[in-house]
Parts: C-alpha cells; structure tokens; sequence
C-alpha cells in the first residue's frame, strides 16, 4: 500500500465508520425495502474495514476483504444495495459491467481501467471534500477580483481621491452582494492548455501511456493566456475556479485519493454470470473464461499503474452481482470462486414488495413525482388503494412479460402521468389544471386500462 508522506494529515475515516451493522443495515432500509440478507452482509464488509484499522500494523495487511457475490434477478436491488452502501461509507465506488471486458488484445478494455476509474472516483471526492474548506475564502478573492476588474485600484493617489475611490468600492461591494451587476460585462484572463489532442486507436491500448504522452506533448507547448469579456454571473464561476484551484494542494489531494482508493474503495462487478463458462462449451465460452482470468489478479490483489501513481488492490472491496439465471456461480473459474467467499440470494420482489416500494423509501417514485409536479404548482396525492393497484399492474406485467423486478414500476408511473406531465403548465388562455389531483385505484385502472388491453401496445409501452 502506498503510505502518505509523513508532513501530509491521514485521509478523514469513512463516514461510516463509527456506524455498527445494525445501524448500517437502518441506513439501506431507508431506500431499499427487504433483502436483509444482502444488507447484512455489506454490512459486515463495511464496519470489518473500519475493525482492520484498528489492528496492529504487523497484522493490518494480512486481514484481506471478504468479496461478496449478489445472485437475483434483474430489479431486485442488487446494484442500489452497492450503490448505496458506498454513500453511507463515504468511499469511492465503481459500477462497471463485467461483460465490457475481453481478453487482453481483443476487442474491449483493459481490466485494470476499472482501477483507474475508482482512483479519479477518488480523487473527484477528495478536492470536492478540499473545496469545501476553502469555499469562504475563495469567495471573498472573487469578490475582491470582480471589485477590481470594475474599479481598478488606485496608485499613489491623493487622500481625498482615495477616500472617493473606498466610497465607491463600497457601493459596488453592495451592488455586487444584492446581485444588480451581474449582467454586466468584465474582462477576466483565462489559460487554455496548448499542445494536439493524442488518441491511441489501438485495441487495448494502455491507458497510462496514452495519458503520459498526452502530458509530455502539452509540456512542450506552454499554456496560452486568453482574454474573454463575459457578464459578471459568468465571470464569478470562472474566477472561482481559479481560486479554488489556487488554494488546493493537488499533490495533497493525490496522496490521499491513492490511499482511499486502496483502503476503502468499492468497484461493484455487475452482470458477472454473462461471463460464466460452461466446461461443455467452447467458442465464445473461451473468451469469457479469458475475461474471468484477466479479472482474477485484480480481484486477486496487484498493483496497478495509474496516472496518479501506482495502486494496489489488496484492500478493495469487489461485490459482484447477477442474475445466474443460466449459469451458475459454480461456472465461474475455480480460483475466481475463491475470491468471492460470501455469497447471498436476493429474492424476488413480490406485490407486498410492490407496495412497500412505492410507500417506504425515501427517494420513492410517488414522493419524487410529488416534486416535480409541486414545482408546477400542482399538489399530487397518493391513496392506499392506488399502490395496491400499481404493485397488483407491476406484478401481473412482470408476469406476462419479462420480470425486470422493480424497474417495472418507472415504466408504470411513467405511464400513468404522462397526460398529466404533458398539460402542466396550461397553455395561455387555456382552463388550467386542477391545483390538486388525486391517484386512487379508480384512476390508475382508467389511465392504464388502454395499455393493459392492447397486448402489442403494453408490449412496447409497459
């Protein structure tokens, strides 16, 4: 693992960290209905990260992440469980499909990329993290910088001059705070980086190399100053960039994305049964037998080379999903199964899951429908009877159809409030839409009873 320089303070400790499993699993359930046994056991993963550091030295390195693998359907919470559960932590977190990947050589991308991506994931946190300390004091230059550019400082000016000159500042300072001066113009001085794009079209290509030649060609041509005349509101973002980016340490802020990446990132490997092989196969069982090699020194733990530095993946937490609907975990290549030790069941969501769904999370879709129809200031309400309808439709669509587990409820309300989507605003002159509008059974039955009838149309459209 790489270690920090002394002088640089240790990386902040997850978000999570002073949280138990109980409290872990409280957290999921405030988006994610059922599948205890899921949560349980990212619950464990997580606060076993936190117990590792808490280990002496000698011992911290030998304590390797139990990977986890994910079996269920499609829809039943598999990647929101991951999702999520890097949120609550605080950590960086990679989604990545494992059947992206082909051999080394092939057609596809490098395994190691998913590593480079949790590192920019990291990186990405840490200066917004940064950014946030020196928030106020980069504010305060922009507003000095735009004072400035309106009122240029005086040079070995007379008493009385100067005192005009402070007065006047301060007239602006108001203005500019009140928000009267933004569309006025000012010329403020930007830096574009020289040099040719660089592109390497070979299949595979390394994408380190690739990005350290881009590096020494933009070394050879300097960057240029530009000068643009833009409105104030535009020019405040741009002089904020350049004093937050001036008030960053960026070495700092590697150093400490490096060690997060290793010690508490995520990269979630969905759709993993895609590249099971079957032993009595072959052809295109080769080649996912290939991806699952090129996988296994990743999942192993390796170093690999990033722009940033070099990473190892020890420590990184790797859960993998799918369906195994075809395959079997079994499948899988006997020392990839072997890094994944914990293996849970999702079931599959019934119309009581429906229900809850609709009803529970807090990011539900009605409540988010709720929202966005408030901003148009119409007050849309809920019913008992409603869910039930929408969970009873989700459950028999997801019969006769493909079963795609909860995504079946997107494509229901979608439907149900597209008329209504469609009129808000009222047109000008036109009656304008009920301030209130309320979505029980009678109403879900009447706006989906057209598309539930016509097979081909709720084939397309449900």
């Amino acid at each position: 693992m790489s270690a920090l320089p002394a002088a640089l303070p240790q990386p902040r400790p997850p978000r999570a960290a002073g949280l138990t499993p109980r409290e872990i699993v409280a957290e999921l359930d405030r988006y994610i209905v059922g599948q205890a046994a899921a949560k349980r056991a990212v619950a464990i993963a997580l606060r076993n990260r936190w117990r590792r550091m808490q280990v002496d030295d000698a011992l911290r390195d030998e304590i390797l992440p139990a990977n986890i693998i994910m079996i269920g359907p499609t829809g039943v919470g598999k990647t929101e469980i991951a999702r999520r559960l890097a949120k609550v932590a605080g950590v960086p977190f990679v989604k990545v499909e494992a059947t992206k990947f082909t051999e080394r050589g092939y057609v596809g991308r490098d395994v190691d990329s998913m590593v480079r991506d949790l590192v920019e994931v990291s990186l990405a946190l840490v200066r917004e993290e940064m950014t946030a300390t020196v928030q106020e004091d980069a504010g305060a230059a922009v507003e000095d910088r735009l004072l400035d550019l309106l009122l240029p400082p005086l040079r070995d000016a007379a008493e009385e001059t100067r005192e005009r000159w402070e007065r006047s500042r301060d007239k602006l300072r108001a203005q500019l705070r009140a928000g009267e001066l933004e569309g006025r113009n000012v010329t403020v001085e930007t830096t574009a980086r020289g040099g040719p794009m660089l592109e390497v079209l070979t299949p595979g290509a390394d994408e380190v190399l690739e990005s350290g030649l881009q590096d020494a060609l933009r070394g050879l041509f300097p960057a240029r100053k530009k000068e643009r005349s833009v409105p104030i509101v535009e020019a405040r973002k741009i002089l904020h960039e350049q004093e937050v980016d001036r008030r960053i340490d960026h070495d700092r802020a590697t150093a400490i994305a490096l060690q997060r990446a290793e010690t508490g990132g995520i990269i979630f490997l969905d759709e993993i049964d895609k590249i099971a092989s079957r032993r009595e196969h072959s052809g295109i069982d080769v080649s996912r037998e290939g991806v699952q090699r090129d996988l296994l020194p990743v999942v192993e733990g390796c170093t690999v080379q990033t722009k940033y530095g070099a990473v190892r993946t020890d420590h990184v937490l790797f859960i993998a999903a799918g369906a195994f609907h075809i395959s079997k975990p079994s499948d899988l290549i006997p020392e990839l199964q072997g890094r994944f030790p914990i293996r849970v069941e999702l079931a599959s969501l019934t119309e009581e899951d429906f229900v809850r769904i609709l009803q529970e999370p807090e990011n539900s879709l009605p409540r988010q429908y709720c929202a966005l129809l408030a901003t148009e200031h119409c007050q849309l309400e809920f019913t008992a009877d409603a869910y039930r309808e929408l969970a009873t439709i989700a459950c028999e669509v997801n019969r006769r159809r493909e079963n795609i587990g909860a995504r079946r409820l997107h494509t229901i309300m979608s439907a149900l409030l597209e008329d209504l989507l469609y009129e808000l605003p009222a047109a000008p002159g036109a009656p304008p839409p009920a301030a209130r509008v309320a979505v029980d059974a009678a109403f879900v039955r009447r706006k989906l009873a057209e598309v539930l009838q016509d097979e081909d149309l709720s084939r397309y459209i449900l």
